[in-house]
């Protein structure tokens, strides 16, 4: 029931925006009607032009993603283990932190170059810190009655980790990933706007220069479809690994 009023919800909102763009007679060089969208959606999926910039733009996400919280995940792991670690780098992340990611993308456009290597480094340079900041709260969630009580009974930090710290700090992980892979899309479509060979963003860029405003609406449906099937998929594999939240 719910889903049905959600889908008429959206039906009634494309009608609206459909009617007053052809009752005012809005340009469709400034805001296009949803039917010249589809349309011109169905045409670049047809022509095959969007499943090619797609594909790279699907690729340079995940890669970016995949390295950007990998490391996130691994440097957060060591500040909250290790006093020294968090003591020399905290400063070094807290600065970096402050600045604006998407303000490094022209240099790393201009470092690495308009290949896939550049969007990768940018959406994993975005998608890091979320990840990182997670896995380090998470880790230090853990009740230290509880770190104390396993100590006790002679368990290792190893075995201190597995069993408590990660089980709590999971949620918090999940939490950041969710928010870095739609981060990591963003960072890759800056990069793309910057300058690229392929990709979904250096389409809409050159569909900006030609005035095919449809067609730009059409590439933004496509990264919307993009960013809730990512979303979706990470929520997925968090219903799976943590199964006690069910």
């Amino acid at each position: 029931m719910r889903l049905a009023l959600s889908v008429a919800l959206f039906v009634l909102l494309l009608a609206v925006w459909e009617g007053v763009i052809r009752f005012f007679g809005v340009s469709s060089y400034l805001v296009p009607p949803p039917s010249a969208v589809v349309a011109a959606l169905a045409r670049g999926l047809s022509s095959g032009i969007y499943l090619n910039h797609l594909l790279v733009t699907l690729v340079e996400i995940a890669l970016g993603f995949l390295l950007g919280a990998g490391l996130g995940f691994c440097l957060g792991v060591a500040i909250s283990l290790s006093a020294t670690i968090d003591f020399f780098f905290r400063p070094y992340i807290l600065v970096f932190q402050t600045i604006p990611k998407v303000a490094l993308a022209p240099l790393i456009v201009l470092w690495f170059g308009l290949g896939i290597t550049s969007k990768v480094v940018s959406a994993a340079v975005i998608c890091f810190f979320p990840v990182m900041v997670n896995t380090v709260t998470g880790l230090r969630a853990a009740d230290p009655d509880r770190v104390s009580l396993l100590r006790a009974m002679g368990a290792s930090p190893a075995q201190i980790f597995r069993a408590l710290r990660l089980p709590t700090a999971a949620p918090y992980i999940f939490a950041g990933l969710e928010i870095a892979v739609t981060f990591a899309l963003i960072g890759t479509i800056v990069a793309e706007f910057l300058g690229a060979e392929k990709g979904l963003g250096m389409l809409m860029q050159s569909m900006n220069y030609t005035l095919d405003v449809s067609g730009s609406f059409s590439v933004l449906v496509l990264l919307s479809l993009i960013g809730v099937a990512l979303t979706g998929a990470i929520h997925v594999v968090r219903r799976w690994v943590l199964y006690w939240e069910k």
